[in-house]
C-alpha cells in the first residue's frame, strides 16, 4: 500500500520492499517503508536479532574540492578539520546566531572529498552561502547513492559471512572509503546506524540496489523494518529528528544536550554566538521523559508545571523497554531526574516524569560500541 503523495521520491529499493509487503509512507518528499505487519516483530529483530531497512531518502550532499574539509567543517559543530580519512562526525549544523537548523554526519573519504547527510533536502542554499568564499563543489547526490541500515545485535555475524570486508577492525563510527562486496555487490560500508545497536550502513549505486536488498535478505535472514518500528527504537535511544524534535532556528545544540557534538576549536556557522554562551545562561535541556498514561500525548504537546507552559514534549511512544516514554525540550532547571511535569492527553492533563537517564536505552552506548 502506498501513500497518495505521487509526486513522493521512490528510492531503488522500492520494488523489492513491496514484494516483501511494505506499507509506504512520505516523510520529506520520499516514500519509505513505514511497516511490515508486524511493528513488535520488526522492533525485535533491531534489539535482539538483525533487521534490515531502506534509508535511501536520508539527504547526501557530496563536497568535492580543494577546500572541501573547510566547507564541511564551516557547516558542521564537530571537529570535521581532525577527522581521519575512515572517519564519521555526527552533530548539528547552525545558522549565524548559533541555532540548529538540521543535524547529521559527515562522512570523510578523502582529504578533498566527503559525504554531507542532513534529515532535509532544501539546504542547498544554506551550504552555497556558507561556504561562497572557499574552493568546493557541492553536489546533491541521495538519488546517485541509496543505501540500507543493518542494525541488531547479530548484525556483525550475519554481515561477516557474506562480505570479504573484515569487520574486526571496523570500529563505531568509522567507514571503508574503498568498495568492498557484500553478496556480491560492491559497496560502501559503514558501522553506523539509527538504532542504539551494533549496525552498520550499506551505500552503494542504484543499478545494484535490487540485488543487493535481495541478496542480503537471502543470506542473512535479516527482517525488513519501517519507520514506525524505528521510531520506537530511536526515541529510546534518544535520537533525535529535525521539525519532529526541534523546530528550525529555535534552539541550540547545548538547548537540545548536544554539548559534546559541540567543538569550539573549529571554525563553523554560529560558533562565536555559542562559544559566548555560559554554562548557566543555556535555557533548555533534551530530556527523556516517562508518562504516566499509555495513551500517548501528540507529537508536540506543551508540558506545563503549576499551570505554565514550561516547554514541548517532541516525541512520544509505547517503549516495549521502557513503558510509555517521550522524549522532550524543557526549562534546564527542570531537568533533574524526578521532576514532575504534566502534559494533555485527551483533554485533561497527566503526569509525566523526568527519567533517570536521557537516553532510557543505553545511555553510555555500550551496545553500538560492542
Amino acid at each position: 500500500m502506498e501513500t497518495n503523495q505521487t509526486t513522493a521520491r521512490k528510492t531503488p529499493f522500492h520494488d523489492v520492499m513491496t514484494d516483501l509487503g511494505a506499507e509506504f509512507t512520505e516523510l520529506f518528499g520520499s516514500l519509505w517503508p513505514d511497516r511490515f505487519g508486524d511493528v513488535e516483530g520488526e522492533y525485535r529483530a533491531q534489539r535482539e536479532g538483525v533487521g534490515v531497512m531502506d534509508a535511501s531518502p536520508i539527504n547526501k550532499w557530496d563536497f568535492r574540492g580543494p577546500d572541501a574539509v573547510a566547507a564541511a567543517q564551516r557547516v558542521h559543530t564537530n571537529n570535521i578539520v581532525g577527522a581521519a580519512i575512515g572517519q564519521v562526525r555526527y552533530g548539528g549544523f547552525c545558522d549565524a546566531e548559533g541555532r540548529m537548523i538540521d543535524d547529521g554526519t559527515v562522512f570523510k573519504l578523502a582529504d578533498d572529498h566527503l559525504w554531507v547527510m542532513t534529515n532535509k533536502d532544501t539546504r542547498a542554499e544554506h551550504f552555497a552561502e556558507a561556504t561562497s568564499d572557499l574552493d568546493v563543489e557541492i553536489e546533491y547526490i541521495t538519488q546517485d547513492l541509496p543505501h540500507l541500515f543493518l542494525q541488531g545485535p547479530a548484525s556483525r555475524d550475519a554481515l561477516a559471512a557474506i562480505t570479504d570486508a573484515d569487520l574486526t577492525k571496523l570500529g563505531w563510527f568509522r567507514f571503508l572509503p574503498e568498495q568492498v562486496t557484500v553478496a556480491g555487490v560492491p559497496v560502501w560500508l559503514s558501522r553506523t546506524g539509527v538504532s542504539g545497536e551494533l549496525g552498520y550502513e550499506l551505500f552503494c549505486r542504484p543499478e545494484v540496489a535490487p540485488e543487493l536488498l535481495r541478496g542480503v535478505i537471502r543470506e542473512t535472514g535479516a527482517r525488513p523494518y519501517g519507520l514506525t518500528a524505528i521510531e520506537i527504537v530511536r526515541i529510546e535511544s534518544g535520537i533525535i529528528v529535525t521539525d519532529t524534535d526541534y523546530p528550525e532556528h529555535t534552539y541550540t545544540p547545548y538547548d537540545l544536550s548536544l554539548d559534546r557534538l559541540v567543538d569550539l576549536r573549529r571554525d563553523f556557522l554560529g560558533r562565536d554566538v555559542l562559544a559566548s554562551l555560559e554554562p548557566e545562561s543555556r535555557g533548555h535541556q533534551m530530556i527523556t521523559l516517562r508518562l504516566e498514561t499509555e495513551a500517548l500525548p501528540e507529537y508536540g504537546s506543551p508540558l506545563v508545571r503549576g499551570g505554565e507552559q514550561i516547554g514541548m514534549l517532541t516525541s512520544p511512544t509505547l517503549s516495549p523497554y521502557a513503558g510509555p516514554i517521550a522524549l522532550a525540550v524543557v526549562e534546564a532547571s527542570l531537568a533533574l531526574p524526578g521532576t514532575r511535569l504534566e502534559v494533555e492527553v485527551g483533554g485533561s492533563l497527566r503526569g509525566a516524569v523526568v527519567h533517570g537517564s536521557h537516553p532510557a536505552y543505553d545511555p553510555e552506548k555500550k551496545r553500538p560500541r560492542s
